[in-house]
């Protein structure tokens, strides 16, 4: 028997001041059995740094959501598609191999890469070079301390606020708040 997803909710409230975005989203969340905490936390702090682009990029006429991503290796892990249905953004979370990003970066105008766990340093010098060409793709590095808190804040039902401020996401819950600030690598 195959094992189900489990379900997350989460009311996030984003104030990105960098970008001028304040808005409240009602999510939710399937942590699929083979995803940990973090890697779903850093998913949605990684829809938090890009939802401004459903106002600057669809003129506030389009649907931002989290895709199949584990599930489905053909959808991302969150997506930004305006109101004709094309994918303006297509996010993905972890270390994934060169092929699908690439074909991602087909796909999408705008594909973002962001990886957290200890071991991306070495996977990303194993992919730089492969990595270089698409000019609609951008690899950031969320540091692992961060990484690692945000798993501790996830819940079944979250209440979460989201400032960012020169580049910087801060993420609480009310009782405990999460610094992150990722380091682009493309």
């Amino acid at each position: 028997m195959a094992l189900k997803s489990t379900i997350f909710k989460a009311s996030l409230q984003i104030a990105d001041i960098d970008h001028g975005y304040y808005a409240d989203h009602s999510l939710t969340l399937a942590r699929h059995p083979s995803e940990t905490d973090e890697r779903m936390m850093v998913r949605l702090v990684a829809l938090a740094f890009n939802a401004y682009k459903l106002q600057s990029v669809c003129g506030g006429d389009g649907t931002l959501a989290f895709g199949a991503g584990l599930s489905d290796p053909d959808e991302p892990d969150v997506w930004l598609r305006d109101f004709t249905g094309l994918t303006r953004m297509w996010i993905e979370v972890g270390q994934p191999e060169d092929k699908p990003l690439l074909k991602a970066c087909g796909r999408a105008d705008e594909v973002l890469l962001y990886c957290f766990a200890h071991s991306s340093e070495v996977w990303w010098r194993g992919m730089e070079a492969k990595l270089a060409r698409p000019k609609n793709l951008s690899v950031y590095r969320v540091p692992t301390e961060a990484s690692q808190a945000l798993g501790a804040l996830a819940q079944r039902n979250m209440q979460l606020q989201a400032t960012i401020q020169e580049g910087v996401l801060m993420l609480g819950d009310g009782q405990r708040n999460v610094d992150v600030e990722p380091v682009r690598w493309k």
